[in-house]
C-alpha cells in the first residue's frame, strides 16, 4: 500500500508540475502529455534546470505580462540547453511520466496503464482506507485511466532509470 500512497502522491505533484508548467487546465482533467523520445542530454538538463525553473515560478510577479513571463522563463531554460521554456516543460512531462511508473525499491518499471489499474485494484481491498477515501481514490483513478498512455519510447525508460536517483529527490 506504500507503493500506491506513494506512486498516488508522485502523480498527484506530476499533475500539480504538469499544471502550473500551463499543460492542464483547471476545467478538464489533465491530458497526456505529448510523448517525446528523450535524449540524455535533456534529461540531463532537466536535472540541472529543476531548481532554477522552479524558482523562477514561484518568483514570477503577478503583473508581469504572458510576453514577459515566456522570456523570463526562456531565459532560465536556455541557460540549460533548452530552445525555449515549453522544450523543457515537455521534457520535464515525459520524465515524470516515466519516472511515475518506476518502483523505487525494485527500479522495475510497470506501464503506466497497468499500474494504474493494478493501484485500481489495490484501492479496492485497502482496508486501511475509510469508504470515503475508498471512493475517491477509485474515482480518482478512473479518472486517470482515461487519459494515461502506454510509453511508447522505451529507450526513455532507460534513460530515466539511469538517472532516477539524481530524479527523484527533484520530485519531493
Amino acid at each position: 500500500m506504500q507503493h500506491v500512497l506513494r506512486l498516488s502522491l508522485t502523480a498527484l505533484a506530476a499533475a500539480a508540475f504538469v499544471f502550473v508548467a500551463g499543460l492542464a487546465s483547471a476545467q478538464t482533467p489533465a491530458p497526456s502529455p505529448k510523448q517525446i523520445k528523450l535524449t540524455e542530454p535533456q534529461v540531463t538538463g532537466f536535472i540541472s534546470a529543476h531548481k532554477d525553473m522552479a524558482e523562477a515560478f514561484d518568483k514570477v510577479p503577478s503583473e508581469k505580462s504572458d510576453a514577459a513571463i515566456d522570456a523570463q522563463l526562456d531565459s532560465v531554460a536556455k541557460r540549460f540547453g533548452f530552445k525555449d521554456h515549453k522544450e523543457y516543460e515537455e521534457v520535464a512531462a515525459n520524465v515524470i511520466m516515466v519516472f511515475i511508473a518506476i518502483d523505487p525499491q525494485t527500479k522495475a518499471f510497470t506501464d503506466p496503464p497497468t499500474l494504474t489499474k493494478q493501484k485500481l485494484e489495490e484501492a479496492k481491498v485497502d482496508k486501511s482506507l475509510s469508504d470515503e477515501d475508498r471512493k475517491q481514490v477509485l474515482e480518482d483513478l478512473a479518472e486517470e485511466l482515461k487519459v494515461v498512455q502506454p510509453i511508447i519510447h522505451p529507450s526513455n525508460v532507460d534513460l530515466v532509470k539511469k538517472f532516477y536517483d539524481k530524479i527523484e529527490p527533484l520530485l519531493q
